[in-house]
This record gives C-alpha cells, structure tokens and sequence, in this order.
C-alpha cells in the first residue's frame, strides 16, 4: 500500500528475495508502482482495488503511515496485514502516540490537546514557548508552527486550519537520533545501530551512522525504549522512533514511523541486511537476523532543489564529478519532475571509518554545492 521511494526499495527487496510484488497506488507514476510486477491505480479505500490487491498477494505491507487505517483493517479481516491497522492507527495520531509513549513509560515533551478553540484559553504556561503541531498528516516539517505564547497559538491554530492539534513545549535539544527496529509475529526483536540525524527546514539532510556523540549507555536506553514501544503495538514489521537528546544528555521520545524509514535508507550499503529486508522477512514469516554494520556510513538526502539553479532554471546535477569518490551510492527515486523540497534520492558515503566516511561525505556536498556538514 502506497507507491513512494520507500515502497519501490520494498518492491527491489522482495524481488531480490524471489518474491512477487503488486503496488496500491492512484498515482500511475509513482516510484513502487513503475517497478513493482503489478500496479494497482486506485484510491486507497476503493473497493476493488482493495480486491484486487487481496487476490494478487498473500501478505501486504504499507509504505507510509497515512495510508488509511480502515483499508488495512479491510485487508486485514482476509490477509495477513503487517504493521497491523492498530499500530498504524496510533502512530497516525499524535495525540494517541503520545499517550502510548506515556504508558510504556517513554519520555516525551510534555504537551497539551488543542481540539477545541475553548482549549487554547487552558494551556498551561509552563508550555511557552512550543510547537503546534497537526494531530494527524505532518511530515517533514508541515504542519508544525511555533508559538512564543496565547496569542501565537490562536494565530497559529487558525493557520493550521482548527483542526485537532498538539502543543509541544520546546525543549533546549543537543542532537537528534532515531532508533529501527523489526519484530515478527512471534515477537523476535532485532535493531540496526543508532543514527544521528540532522534536519534542515524539517526535512532529514542526514544521518550518520555510528552515531557521534551517543554514548553507549544513552543508545542502549534509546534501543530499549524502542523495544518497549514495539512490544506494547504487539508489531509486525519494521518500525522506527525518533527521539531529542537534550542538553543535558536526557533522552525524550519525538515519533514513531510504522514502516522503514528514511534514516535507514544507508543499511541497503552499510549493512549485510536492509531495512527493506528485514520487511519482507518480517511480513513473509521468514527468521529475522541481527543486521551488522560493515562499513561506517553517512546517508545525504537529495532534494529536488538540486536540479534548479539559482535562477530558477532546470539544470543537471553533477553524478560524474560525485561518483569519482569512492564509496560513494547513488540512489534516484525515479519520481517524474523534481521540485523544491521532493526527495528525489539520496547518496549513501560509506568508508573503512566514521571520520573517512564524514571526510568523503563533506566533499559530495561541495562538488553538488550544498552545506556542509
């Protein structure tokens, strides 16, 4: 379900692996649906793409966490679905993914419900500054605004079109990492190593992976946490949380992501197993095994500003000049029309160590002209 660049890495996966794929997905060039054996061109809760899906496939997996949760549990209700509708429904809503965090005894920022406009007049000073967030549909940086204090938040609420929101206080942050985990129906467990992760404009630039700055009692808190989340969602399938380091060095859970994700997107070349694997083995009932990190890596996210200049004029990214460093992974998305802002790929930099690996990172950015780390 769903035909995005997560989706299409599922699909080359499974067909790795010997497996036949079909794609649910009303975008007729989405990046999965070009490569997957079938294309389903259908809305999400249309009903005979929903059945045609089930005839086509023993096992079905979604690809981003707003695909409809009454789909899954329709898909479900015949087929083996993983993640399940349950644990997508939660971490479709903010509000209930905090409420989950607070009951496996994760901390997260402490926050307030705006559902209501009688709501904004209640929260508590103690949130200012915060963030507003959208209960549901945020991504890479939409649907947030910050506000310094009540009269902000009025502003702020109406922008984001009086829909049901979170207030986060803003917390003083250090770094951020995420935390992948894969968990089968008989509830094995394995994880990939932390990452670090830097976000411009709140989309994810890169990650790096050992993560720097992360000692090993903070990543093993982070793992179990995770851990914790995942067993509470009684999960099947890959499942990534996000969380802030602060200043002080204390861990605070930020979001979970049901499905793989794009912190992850390095394990296709620095791992012997992907994240994308370990779906599949996840959702077809095959042994999952402990992913071991052979060569340290640095993951660079390509937007579709690369292929504009600074007038605004379509131009060609340099891959010659970026492809002479070794080390160095390519990985385009096939989306149609680049745009600012649209992950169009990512470049994987991987090294026999971290500080070579960053080195080699550092100087992709500049032959593509984009910050440096």
């Amino acid at each position: 379900m769903g035909g995005g660049q997560l989706g299409r890495m599922f699909v080359q996966a499974a067909q790795e692996m010997g497996f036949y794929t079909a794609v649910l997905d009303p975008d007729p060039t989405s990046p999965a649906g070009l490569v997957a054996h079938y294309h389903i061109d259908t809305d999400y809760l249309d009903e005979q793409g929903l059945a045609q899906l089930m005839q086509r496939c023993g096992a079905i997996t979604t690809e981003f966490e707003n695909v409809p949760a009454a789909a899954l549990v329709t898909l479900g209700a015949h087929r083996v679905v993983a993640p399940g509708a349950e644990a997508v429904a939660v971490c479709q809503d903010r509000a209930a993914e905090k409420t989950h965090f607070a009951q496996c005894g994760v901390r997260c920022a402490p926050h307030a419900r705006i559902e209501a406009a009688e709501d904004l007049a209640r929260v508590d000073a103690a949130l200012w500054p915060g963030i507003l967030k959208t209960g549901r549909l945020g991504y890479d940086g939409k649907g947030q605004v910050p506000v310094a204090g009540p009269d902000d938040l009025v502003v702020a609420w109406e922008q984001l079109g009086r829909v049901p929101c979170v207030l986060e206080q803003r917390l003083p942050l250090a770094f951020e990492i995420s935390v992948i985990v894969a968990r089968n129906a008989l509830g094995d467990m394995v994880h990939f190593p932390v990452q670090r992760n830097l976000h411009r404009d709140g989309i994810l630039a890169v990650t790096e992976v050992p993560a720097p700055g992360v000692s090993d009692a903070l990543a093993r808190q982070a793992v179990q946490c995770t851990e914790r989340l995942a067993d509470a969602l009684h999960y099947i399938g890959v499942l990534c949380v996000e969380y802030f380091v602060l200043e002080d060095g204390t861990l605070v859970a930020n979001e979970m992501a049901p499905r793989p994700h794009n912190s992850g997107h390095y394990s296709i070349d620095a791992c012997d197993v992907s994240q994308f694997e370990l779906q599949v083995r996840a959702l077809a009932g095959l042994p999952l095994v402990a992913p071991r990190l052979h060569s340290p890596a640095v993951m660079l996210n390509l937007l579709g500003d690369l292929w504009s200049d600074a007038e605004g004029r379509e131009v060609s990214p340099p891959w010659s000049s970026v492809l002479a460093l070794p080390g160095v992974h390519l990985h385009l998305y096939g989306k149609v029309g680049p745009r600012r802002g649209r992950k169009m790929g990512h470049l994987t930099v991987t090294a026999a160590d971290a500080a070579a690996a960053r080195a080699l990172a550092g100087e992709a950015l500049s032959r593509l002209g984009l910050p440096p780390l």
